[in-house]
């Protein structure tokens, strides 16, 4: 798939973008070499090859999940302009 400069300038104007017709003419070089690009990797044969989702077997080590912070709650509450039943009261400002 190849794109014409008709092509680039519209996606352009659907961008808002203005190029000039230099600049036309590099981007549609460059989105033409990324199209290319794109049908060389389709033509590679896939067929069996499971999908990874990365390309390194590797495993996430975790921490313990264990609480490391006092419950400071009730002194945030004290301090706060409005709480209700633990709740920060926050005055409307959607109607």
């Amino acid at each position: 798939m190849s794109l014409s400069l008709e092509a680039v300038g519209r996606i352009a104007s659907l961008a808002r973008i203005e190029l000039t017709l230099a600049e036309a003419e590099a981007t549609q070089a460059k989105l033409n070499g990324i199209f290319g690009l794109i049908e060389q990797m389709q033509a590679v044969d896939t067929t069996g090859i499971a999908p990874m989702s990365h390309p390194q077997d590797v495993v996430q080590r975790l921490r313990a999940d264990e609480v490391t912070e006092v419950d400071r709650r009730a002194a945030f509450q004290a301090i706060a302009p409005e709480a209700e039943a633990g709740l920060y009261l926050v005055p409307k400002v959607i109607e």
